[in-house]
């Protein structure tokens, strides 16, 4: 019996009968898979509305990371450093493309800002980060961009200086703007290099405009960004720049390093005779490992191809926060290798700095709440907060008495990922009741905000900035919980379903010849030759939602009575737990005592 208020419960038989009947919908124009002879990508995406396309005139930037390994939500306060202070950069010989581990100065003083961290990439230490939200309202994205595999190869062994999350997090700690983003991690690559796991770029934005910055392999110290105006849209999936000036330096739109055009021409890449502009994505990137218009089923890199997304950004006419939320949350990308999912909205009239904001879903948003976080806010809840699940290195460790309390709390990403395993299983029963219930709960959140904005302003006008945080972050924790508990009773709604009508499914793998375990006990990982951007867990029901894309699902808003009454169903599961317990000790005893009672009566 299903527990959603808003659901018949008889979905059993008639909708198994459904689903085996619905005709799959094959995405059309379907070209033939690319070709790759490297690993296929599997690193982030990012989306960019200036603010001249967006509703309420905010810039909105949003997207996630692709890793495998756990993942949670942090809130650095602003900090002060000792002179001479220094952070260690760059990668360990472990890395694929070997490095060494270096120091660089750290700044007198770094901002605060909102993360999502992550605890693996092979040679590159942990905490690593994509980027966030800082107190300047400065937000950032990290997302893979391959380079030519000439300058992959050049790489030389024991490469030095930050790497792609060593800049993400400096630009965090720095920058007081999207273009001084720009200017920073420009002159640390200048000063210091770059380690490269191969190409990498990032889209930075603030309240006005956009960059992408791009750093290329090779050791040779390249790199170029390109802004984005209030009038763009920009999809990085992969990152990267096209047809690049050639007086750069003296372009306001454009920057890079002073080898850029020079290094090109020196390696026969591009020649200033030709009569062809130089375009930075042919001359030193890849081709989008995806193509035009819709993927098919057996695509090898699903979606990749940023043209086409760019469209859908501009089909959406004025987009709203809750379009971009979608677009994040799109089952088309958002899956098992979604790490988290953020969306900033970006405001030029912030009536204090603190009030900026981001939204993060702890896990791949097609299963997980966002939750807004403030700059001012000061914590978030152990259940956002780092667990073992997924964390590098917990299988060969045990735990620390340090962090037992904090490991022991429900993990919000857990809980989440939990629920993804069994939508994404049979996401043409489960998908659209899950969506319903996540938005519904977010449009209850996005009803309050106002209010609650209001009211911390008020008390930073007053000078109570003390009372303004505290608020803030009673506020985001409180909703923060309410997403762990709606995502608890979705899961146990979800599991109990699905065990009512089909069963859990079990794992159809063969055991090798001479092995005894059975199937549930074999590696669990992708098995080989798996291509994790088509072939992993995911919702997808062939273009998004079965109402289809974010752009077929515009102007439909969430509706806070679609969710469940997960708040009684907490009060019933948690209020009492020994009730039962004592009634049925109680009852053994009068029952204890009529029993000797009546021996005794009749022993007389």
């Amino acid at each position: 019996m299903s527990r959603f208020r808003h659901r018949c419960a008889a979905l059993g038989l008639a909708a198994a009968v459904v689903v085996l009947a619905a005709p799959v919908a094959v995405a059309t124009p379907v070209a033939p898979p690319v070709q790759q002879t490297r690993p296929m990508p599997d690193k982030s995406i990012a989306f960019y509305v200036g603010k001249n396309r967006t509703e309420s005139g905010a810039t909105l930037l949003g997207g996630f990371g692709h890793e495998p390994s756990s993942h949670w939500l942090e809130i650095v306060p602003r900090q002060q450093h000792e002179p001479g202070s220094t952070i260690t950069v760059g990668a360990t010989e472990e890395a694929d493309l070997p490095g060494r581990l270096t120091q660089i100065p750290q700044v007198p003083e770094t901002a605060k800002y909102i993360t999502s961290n992550y605890s693996e990439f092979a040679g590159f230490p942990a905490p690593l980060t994509n980027g966030g939200l800082n107190e300047f309202q400065v937000a950032a994205r990290d997302v893979w961009s391959d380079s030519r595999p000439e300058l992959v190869e050049m790489t030389p062994p024991g490469q030095t200086g930050p790497h792609y999350s060593d800049l993400s997090r400096i630009a965090m700690e720095r920058a007081h703007s999207a273009r001084e983003a720009v200017e920073i991690l420009g002159e640390l690559i200048d000063e210091h290099g770059y380690t490269t796991y191969g190409g990498n770029s990032h889209l930075f934005a603030d309240a006005d405009e956009g960059w992408v910055f791009i750093e290329f392999a090779g050791g040779k110290g390249l790199w170029a960004a390109e802004r984005l105006g209030p009038d763009d849209v920009r999809v990085s999936y992969p990152g990267y720049i096209g047809d690049f000036p050639l007086d750069y330096q003296d372009n306001p739109d454009y920057a890079g390093s002073p080898n850029l055009i020079d290094f090109a021409v020196e390696q026969g890449w591009w020649d200033p005779a030709s009569g062809k502009p130089f375009n930075l994505q042919q001359v030193y990137g890849t081709p989008f490992p995806g193509h035009p218009g819709k993927s098919s089923p057996d695509d090898e890199a699903p979606w990749r191809h940023p043209p086409t997304l760019e469209e859908e950004l501009r089909q959406l006419g004025r987009v709203s926060l809750v379009d971009m939320q979608r677009m994040v949350r799109d089952p088309r990308w958002s899956d098992d290798r979604s790490g988290y999912g953020q969306v900033a909205e970006l405001k030029p009239d912030l009536p204090h700095p603190d009030l900026a904001t981001l939204w993060v879903a702890n896990t791949a948003a097609v299963t997980a709440p966002y939750i807004p976080f403030h700059i001012g806010a000061e914590t978030v809840p152990p259940e956002y907060s780092q667990h073992r699940y997924l964390t590098s290195g917990a299988a060969a460790n045990y735990l620390s008495p340090e962090y037992a309390a904090q490991e022991a709390t429900r993990s919000a990403t857990y809980l989440s990922k939990r629920l993804m395993y069994y939508t994404c299983d049979r996401p043409e029963v489960f998908l659209t009741d899950v969506t319903q219930a996540l938005e519904g709960f977010e449009a209850r959140i996005m009803a309050e905000i106002g209010d609650t904005e209001r009211q911390a302003a008020e008390a930073y006008a007053a000078g109570d900035a003390q009372r303004a945080r505290a608020l803030l972050t009673d506020w985001s924790n409180g909703w923060a919980m309410e997403g762990v508990d709606l995502t608890e009773y979705l899961v146990e709604d979800v599991e109990a379903r699905t065990k009512e009508q089909f069963g859990i499914r079990r794992p159809a793998v063969e055991p090798p010849p001479g092995v005894t375990a059975k199937a549930e006990s074999l590696d669990m990982s992708l098995p080989e030759g798996s291509i994790s951007a088509r072939d992993r867990v995911h919702c997808d029901l062939g273009n998004g939602w079965a109402e289809g894309s974010t752009v077929d699902r515009k102007g439909q808003l969430g509706d806070p009575d679609a969710v469940p009454d997960y708040r009684a169903a907490a009060r019933t599961d948690h209020s009492a737990p020994w009730l039962p317990i004592a009634v049925a000790a109680a009852t053994g005893l009068v029952i204890g005592a009529g029993a000797v009672l009546l021996t005794r009566r009749r022993a007389g």
